[in-house]
């Protein structure tokens, strides 16, 4: 699996001008263009005070050198900086020790901004309502058939973990479709659920998980590919 994701695919961080500026065009064409949860705007570039401190990844395709989805990880330090869940969603969280105003700013992170762009959703069973932001379509992959997963979102996943992991964060939260963590577990990313579901881009809810829980139920196929993503970022 890791071999063949190497073979297609590249995860890179967005540590230059020109690379985030790839990053907020593809979650425009998704998230403005495409899916209307932001409005479109003059220079085509979807951004927010989130992006100063966050870290944005990409996957980019060997083969035609362009960029297959982004991802981005907002991970504040002072006590200023807030995760978007606590800006947009905080009543919604109701768990009564997984809060993050409960955890340091510098070991809390957001996972969020995931986005496929559509060209690299071609295939019949990724193009279907949710593709765009990382849903595996489960009528189409079964467990025993690894080799057909949507490497770009896994990929994304990884690469936000792999940030996450390698800047020392330990508690990741992420606002989430129930599906979307239904799929996450698909892969052994077992998210808790820490608070009932809203209305926020549609029907979502609050989602916890920490580098144990990540690394204690994530498959030995899918460590291995996060070796090798994080080997990459390097």
């Amino acid at each position: 699996m890791s071999r063949h994701f190497d073979e297609y695919f590249k995860p890179v961080l967005a540590q230059n001008l020109e690379l985030k500026n790839t990053v907020y065009s593809i979650r425009h064409q998704v998230y403005c263009a495409e899916l209307g949860f932001e409005p479109c705007n003059e220079d085509q570039m979807e951004r927010d005070a989130f992006d100063a401190y966050s870290f944005h990844a990409l996957l980019q395709h060997k083969a035609s050198n362009t960029f297959a989805g982004t991802v981005r990880v907002v991970a504040p330090q002072t006590e200023g900086q807030l995760l978007p869940i606590e800006k947009y969603c905080i009543d919604s969280i109701t768990h009564a020790t997984l809060h993050p105003k409960f955890l340091a700013r510098e070991k809390i992170c957001e996972i969020s901004r995931l986005a496929v762009p559509s060209d690299f959703r071609r295939r019949r069973a990724d193009n279907f309502g949710g593709a765009a932001t990382g849903v595996i379509n489960q009528e189409s992959y079964s467990e025993t058939e690894l080799r057909c997963f949507p490497f770009i979102a896994v990929g994304l996943y990884l690469a936000a973990a792999a940030a996450a992991l390698k800047n020392g964060i330990e508690h990741s939260y992420v606002m989430m479709e129930p599906r979307l963590a239904r799929s996450m577990s698909f892969l052994g990313i077992k998210f808790e659920q820490i608070g009932p579901v809203v209305d926020y881009h549609g029907q979502r809810a609050p989602y916890y998980i920490n580098q144990e829980l990540f690394m204690k139920n994530l498959s030995p196929g899918f460590k291995h590919l996060l070796k090798t993503i994080i080997h990459d970022l390097d």
